[in-house]
């Protein structure tokens, strides 16, 4: 009956949300400035390929967390964004619990919004191949830990598991944007990048938050808590992108904790607890599961899209 009573009052709340939409609208006046300053340049040539780019991730997780929310993904929602690209291996609907849904369903519309404002603002290109199969991840998890986990790692067996494969994913594009903010010189792609950021941080941060609320879980059947899990994810992904640590997980030793003072890690941060940043070529090592950038696999089987990614397959 609670359920029902909290079910009920999640449409209404809908409802009223949506009828309170059509009504707010801001007009420009003195109190609402422009977004963008006056004078400048709104779209540098340099900037296109920066952030083209991080189309190839956006992708990535628009149809990562579509169908496993939906059971169906970009061509469904948003098919003019696809761009005659193929459609993903392996993507499936999740066992996930009502909240948990709830939140990647959320998540799955803001990266259709992502895709748009990168498109709308330096244009893209056709979805890349992409692998979303459970195989592919218990893949990914297996070269974590070192060995074959028995049974393999399935993303979609229930909401924990989802969780931790998600872990694998949207940190990698937080960093990127991170890493490709002083190079932009456009004030526009400056603001889209701004925004972008801006929510892929927080989702980072929802779902180290649900993790680290269970650090000491153990995750059956594999006898490792959540805790391990995430740490195992971040030493794989420092060692394929092969620049120092910029990857922490949810539980650190004092010496990368916040003012070396604390092993918690809600949030992974440099010593001055700043976002760490990636290069193109750090992230493609680590979504293709080579630690190299000119050899496409994992998450891109015949590699990313964009003039940057498909210049470095061509020239090793």
């Amino acid at each position: 009956m609670q359920v029902l009573s909290a079910f009920t009052s999640i449409l209404m709340f809908r409802f009223i949300v949506s009828v309170s939409c059509t009504k707010h609208i801001v007009k420009s006046n003195t109190l609402c400035p422009p977004e963008y300053p006056e004078h400048g340049i709104p779209v540098h040539e340099g900037d296109i390929d920066l952030m083209q780019f991080p189309e190839n991730l956006e992708h990535l997780e628009a149809d990562y967390f579509l169908w496993s929310a939906l059971g169906y993904g970009l061509d469904h929602v948003a098919p003019e964004l696809v761009m005659g690209g193929p459609p993903p291996i392996g993507a499936q609907k999740a066992n996930l619990d009502f909240l948990t849904r709830q939140i990647i369903e959320e998540f799955g519309y803001q990266e259709v919004g992502h895709l748009r404002a990168l498109k709308t603002t330096v244009g893209g290109f056709p979805r890349p191949l992409m692998d979303l199969s459970a195989k592919n991840f218990a893949k990914v998890f297996d070269e974590a830990f070192g060995y074959k986990l028995v049974p393999p790692f399935d993303p979609y067996r229930n909401s924990l598991s989802y969780m931790l494969a998600s872990y694998v994913i949207p940190y990698v594009g937080l960093l990127g944007y991170v890493g490709t903010n002083p190079f932009l010189i456009g004030y526009i792609p400056k603001h889209v990048l701004a925004g972008l950021l801006g929510v892929e941080a927080g989702q980072d941060a929802i779902i180290r938050h649900y993790l680290y609320e269970r650090a000491a879980k153990v995750v059956h059947p594999y006898n490792h808590t959540v805790a391990v899990f995430t740490i195992q994810i971040s030493k794989l992904r420092n060692r394929l992108a092969m620049c120092g640590i910029r990857d922490e997980g949810i539980i650190v030793p004092p010496c990368l904790g916040a003012e070396n003072r604390t092993v918690s890690n809600v949030l992974s941060a440099d010593y001055n607890s700043l976002s760490y940043g990636r290069s193109p070529k750090e992230i493609l090592r680590i979504m293709y599961g080579t630690g190299n950038e000119h050899v496409p696999g994992g998450y891109f089987p015949k590699g990313a899209n964009g003039r940057i990614a498909r210049e470095l397959l061509t020239k090793p």
